[in-house]
């Protein structure tokens, strides 16, 4: 890529950004393009649909939860390491608005943009769980899709008026329903 059309690349990510952190996964382009001071045929060249920017937005927020989840599993025990990850989702999930819905459609669009990222983040979710089930931390009937659908919803509870002031006491609900009885001391503890 020639260096006016990273910069140009770069500097519609950002835009796009800080757009769809107002706006919500709705945002609209025609706003980032304008926003960024270029054409919509510019913004189109780089993401030819909103899917597609939310993929270039995502994609680095989903690698740092997937390597987050490397390194909780390697410092944290698994029930901690687990809890302590899908709060991280939940909290990053509502940064960007309206992305859950996006994220569930995509896990099972092998055509989306989003399908990748998504497969990849409910892997790392997956081993998180996986290694606290073998620890007999987490109830061995689930597997990491339940985890994935559980976790976006909870991601989606936060983001309703109507439920956001209760959405600690849901995922701390979730969180105990996906445990086994007494494997977490406070997760919460690890997090701050």
């Amino acid at each position: 890529m020639r260096v006016d059309a990273q910069r140009n690349y770069e500097h519609l990510l950002d835009t796009g950004r800080v757009v769809v952190v107002e706006q919500g996964a709705e945002a609209s382009l025609r706003d980032v393009a304008r926003r960024a001071g270029v054409g919509l045929g510019t913004l189109y060249r780089h993401f030819p649909s909103r899917e597609a920017l939310l993929e270039a937005l995502l994609r680095e927020s989903f690698d740092k939860l997937a390597a987050q989840a490397a390194e909780l599993e390697a410092a944290s025990a698994p029930a901690d390491a687990l809890i302590v990850w899908l709060r991280d989702f939940v909290a990053f999930s509502h940064i960007y608005r309206g992305v859950t819905e996006m994220m569930m459609a995509a896990i099972e669009n092998t055509e989306s943009a989003l399908h990748a990222s998504c497969v990849r983040l409910r892997g790392a979710g997956s081993q998180l769980l996986t290694r606290a089930q073998a620890a007999g931390a987490a109830r061995p009937d689930m597997d990491g899709t339940d985890l994935f659908a559980l976790v976006t919803a909870l991601a989606w509870l936060a983001d309703q008026p109507s439920s956001a002031a209760r959405a600690d006491h849901l995922f701390d609900i979730i969180a105990s329903a996906i445990l086994a009885p007494g494997a977490s001391s406070d997760p919460r503890s690890e997090s701050a």
